[in-house]
């Protein structure tokens, strides 16, 4: 019970940590509190004349993987981005870490990462079970299954940014 309790509560906290990021950079970023399906922060610019709808993943720094959901296979738009927060334990001196991935890189790499997990044998050469809705991103300095690797996403802010600073 107490390790659901810890899960749901750092999940809550990375939400509200990445919508602070957000506002920090001159944007308005609503965490949406579970009331807007695949959505956990809606963001803005000031003018209010374009939008970024985030789904926010938690992990522990120093984890190997974080789960997603089969949902990450889906491609929401070039206005959707996941961002997969690593938040540290409070007695941690850890970096805060976050992966700012468009959902396109996020769909093609996790739908491709999951066929090949599928396709490869498990433990004792058992084959792996393919109707799992849970999906596993590998985290860095690791590689997922299909070669992609998220280090390239770390603190990429700017790509939100692109999108609720266009014309």
């Amino acid at each position: 019970m107490a390790e659901h309790h810890d899960k749901s509560h750092r999940a809550s906290a990375s939400q509200f940590f990445v919508a602070a990021e957000l506002c920090r950079r001159g944007f308005v970023a609503n965490v949406t509190l579970g009331n807007c399906p695949n959505v956990d922060i809606l963001c803005t610019n000031k003018a209010a004349n374009r939008f970024a709808h985030i789904q926010v993943k938690t992990f522990t720094p120093g984890s190997r993987t974080c789960a997603v959901g089969v949902k990450a296979e889906k491609d929401y738009g070039e206005s959707f981005f996941w961002v997969i927060a690593g938040i540290p334990d409070p007695n941690d001196s850890s970096p805060f870490a976050y992966y700012v991935i468009p959902s396109a890189e996020m769909a093609r790499n996790i739908r491709e990462q999951h066929e090949v997990w599928v396709k490869t044998p498990g433990k004792k050469g058992r084959p792996h079970d393919g109707s799992t809705k849970i999906r596993g991103l590998v985290l860095p300095p690791g590689k997922n299954h299909n070669g992609w690797r998220v280090d390239n996403y770390l603190n990429r802010w700017e790509l939100i940014t692109q999108i609720l600073n266009a014309r």
